[in-house]
């Protein structure tokens, strides 16, 4: 998931739903990297009991035990993280590039990588795949993504998000024209990036819920927000509240866990629920 480019704001920030009940979280989103190689949190108070892994191999760095590639340093504890009640279920992200544009034009290579690293063993409950190249209708080469994704293992999930904003029904129409009909899709809701508002995002989960089936749909809600330096910070539970409120009955994943919801964070959502 995307979180080093700020966009333009398109829509309201989060209004009036910060009285909505807080929903369950399905999961937590971790993109793996070297400094939250060691991932610890209490995300579970929220809910969440699978962990949706970005990638297992990124550019050069390789997370998985035994894969061929410069392992990444000492690498996570992937039998900790196999214990931990966030994790109970984990969705394994497969072979990515850091860089969007890398990632799009070596699509071929990576899902053949990606094929051949999922017939390894893994250290944890494969509870599904996802396929790190993230999906926009500013590219014009997605629908060539979809034959490649016949060969990757299922369940499998890519994640899909909206920069020119054409609407939901418009974006629902395009997913269906092209996504395999036995992958599901997760949406970013982009009001992290102040791309939309809650109440949009949520315009765009129904019309892809109604379009393509409630099975084959996720919500990746962005805890983050810019911290006016071109950088991101973490969300603060008040705004967090205020844009989860609206996601109630939905598949709904955090992005992402151990870079941006500390147990301080967790706490005070928590209390604010009681």
């Amino acid at each position: 998931m995307r979180s080093a480019v700020l966009l333009m704001a398109a829509g309201g920030l989060v209004g009036c739903a910060s009285q909505r009940p807080l929903p369950p979280v399905t999961g937590i989103v971790w993109q793996v990297d070297h400094a939250t190689s060691d991932p610890v949190g209490q995300w579970d108070r929220l809910g969440a009991r699978e962990l949706l892994v970005q990638w297992m191999v990124v550019d050069d760095a390789v997370f998985l035990p035994g894969a061929p590639g410069h392992a990444a340093g000492q690498g996570p504890d992937w039998t900790r993280i196999a214990s931990e009640p966030w994790a109970t279920r984990v969705i394994v992200g497969l072979v990515g590039r850091s860089g969007e544009r890398e990632a799009r034009a070596d699509v071929a290579g990576l899902a053949l990588r990606s094929a051949e690293l999922a017939r390894r063993p893994m250290p944890v409950a494969v509870s599904g795949w996802y396929f790190p190249v993230e999906v926009d209708p500013s590219w014009q080469g997605a629908a060539t993504l979809g034959p490649l994704l016949e060969d990757l293992p299922t369940p499998l999930w890519l994640s899909v998000y909206d920069r020119q904003n054409i609407g939901p029904e418009a974006f629902a129409d395009w997913l269906e024209t092209w996504v395999p009909r036995n992958v599901g899709i997760l949406l970013q809701d982009g009001v992290g990036e102040h791309v939309r508002s809650p109440a949009v995002a949520r315009a765009y989960f129904d019309a892809m819920e109604q379009r393509l089936g409630r099975e084959r749909v996720g919500l990746i809600a962005e805890a983050f927000r810019p911290d006016g330096n071109g950088r991101f910070r973490s969300a603060t539970a008040h705004e967090l509240r205020g844009q989860l409120g609206h996601y109630q009955d939905v598949r709904l994943y955090l992005f992402d866990g151990p870079h941006y919801l500390s147990d301080a964070v967790v706490e005070q959502l928590v209390q604010q629920s009681d």
